[in-house]
């Protein structure tokens, strides 16, 4: 019985990296792992990430999926390489004024939008660590830089990233799942419930009825990230 090819790290990295070495044998190669992973991202942006198939992705690109693997080792590989060309490198935030609270604003608008572009890479760097490319390390260190002169230890500035991070990527999630009819549906249920049974849910039933689950017309974004950022600057001070 054949086994699956047990994936090399090291030549996952350097395909991430644009540093794997060149065939020296055979005809001159047609595609590039990047171009694929361009198509790739088209793809996935338009049908999911589980479109961005190898077999899809060999047709096409016009060969087989044997012949793809000879640009990318598989689809684990491809994936890493799909979600760096989506993220795309993050404005410098350096250069805004008044310190790291609008800088890391700033950064976490950036992704935000990054994330309404391509949602898929929330399936994409889940549940595991994944080896990171330029633009993912770009991202990374832009944050980080933000909150470099706050006076927080290293861990406590990554921990601040985490907690940002986080929240724009739940809040992506929410949006990518909403579904109007299914959330009209509920509202009338649950309202029907409340009708019926109101008295054993009194705080409950208070909030309901005085519009707490109505569409807000805000920025989605506002209030989590404004509180969480309350929460970075009291520990700011708190070190100073």
């Amino acid at each position: 019985m054949a086994t699956a090819k047990k994936r090399d790290p090291e030549a996952a990295l350097a395909l991430l990296w644009g540093e794997q070495g060149q065939p020296t044998r055979g005809p001159k190669p047609s595609l590039s792992a990047a171009g694929i992973a361009a198509r790739a991202v088209e793809i996935a942006d338009a049908e999911g990430l589980e479109a961005a198939s190898m077999q899809r992705m060999g047709k096409e690109f016009g060969v087989t999926t044997m012949a793809l693997y000879r640009y990318v080792p598989g689809r684990a590989e491809l994936v890493e390489l799909m979600v760096d060309t989506a993220m795309g490198t993050p404005q410098p935030v350096a250069g805004i004024a008044g310190g790291w609270r609008p800088q890391l604003a700033h950064w976490a608008r950036q992704c935000w939008d990054m994330y309404r572009r391509h949602p898929w890479i929330l399936t994409a760097t889940a549940m595991r660590r994944q080896l990171m490319g330029p633009n993912q390390l770009a991202w990374l260190d832009a944050a980080l830089g933000a909150l470099a002169g706050t006076g927080l230890r290293p861990a406590e500035q990554h921990d601040a990233f985490l907690l940002v991070v986080g929240h724009v990527r739940n809040l992506t999630q929410q949006l990518t799942e909403e579904d109007a009819e299914a959330g009209a549906e509920w509202a009338r249920l649950t309202g029907a419930v409340l009708e019926r049974h109101g008295d054993r849910y009194p705080s409950l039933t208070a909030a309901v009825a005085a519009g707490a689950f109505a569409p807000g017309g805000g920025d989605p974004l506002d209030f989590g990230l404004e509180r969480i950022l309350d929460g970075v600057q009291a520990l700011v001070e708190e070190r100073r």
